[in-house]
């Protein structure tokens, strides 16, 4: 994982070099691992220190179409301008953009894939990023397909189908394979220098109007994931392209 710095005066890093796309209406960056979307109760560096570096031109800096978790590397998706905010708000709701992560999980599932229905809610009313399986909870939906296995582990693609907080990560636990390095329901260690969560967006493909070709952004596996799977005798980038060739179901309009 990249080093982030504490300090928004002084960037840890080029956020303009981890641009994956851009156009006139959005931007698809890397995000690092270890990097908040939004300011939290403990401070610290987040996107928003350096969403000033990817105006490009425009009046106004980029806000977040969508999120990922802190921990989370990967392919996040920018609107530049208030109308392009709201077109991609309403695709991510309506469930036409394709999203594509990877994991590292404990254990082996013994089917090649699968799909998970277990409906999501807050575990506490105080800490609403806190989730948990709830019957009256909202719907949340997950697919996702085996592409390498190991010794106690394997490597899978995922689709979340709905976009609930920390979805993949409950429904994963949930189904007895917990994200490698995830502290809160994996289990890992929160001790300084403990495993770092290995979830990864490789992949958003975005629909464009008036026939024109989808945009498709991929993100290559951040260092940690690459190193885990380097020592395990895995290639990433074959990893990668099995992911890209998962086929999942769109979700019904």
């Amino acid at each position: 994982m990249e080093h982030l710095s504490a300090s928004p005066s002084e960037p840890s890093f080029d956020i303009a070099a981890r641009v994956l796309h851009r156009d006139g209406m959005m931007l698809v960056i890397d995000k690092p691992a270890g990097l908040a979307v939004h300011k939290g109760p403990k401070g610290g560096e987040t996107l928003a220190d350096h969403l000033d570096a990817l105006r490009f031109g425009l009046p106004g800096a980029p806000e977040l179409a969508h999120r990922l978790d802190k921990d989370t590397s990967g392919c996040l998706v920018l609107g530049r301008h208030r109308k392009a905010l709201a077109e991609l708000g309403k695709a991510f709701a309506d469930g036409t953009v394709g999203k594509t992560y990877v994991a590292v999980v404990r254990g082996v599932p013994k089917e090649p894939r699968g799909r998970i229905e277990l409906r999501l809610s807050k575990r506490s009313p105080t800490r609403g990023w806190w989730m948990a399986v709830d019957p009256k909870g909202q719907e949340a939906i997950t697919e996702w397909e085996r592409i390498a296995t190991g010794e106690g582990f394997a490597v899978l693609a995922l689709s979340p189908l709905t976009g609930r907080t920390h979805q993949l990560r409950v429904h994963l636990d949930a189904i007895g394979h917990p994200i490698l390095g995830d502290s809160i329901y994996g289990g890992a260690s929160r001790l300084p220098g403990g495993p770092i969560l290995h979830l990864h967006s490789r992949r958003v493909v975005l629909p464009q109007k008036k026939g024109r070709e989808a945009i498709d952004a991929r993100a290559p596996l951040p260092a940690h994931m690459r190193a885990t799977l380097e020592r395990a005798g895995f290639d990433p980038a074959a990893l990668e392209a099995a992911a890209d060739a998962a086929v999942f179901t769109p979700r019904a309009g």
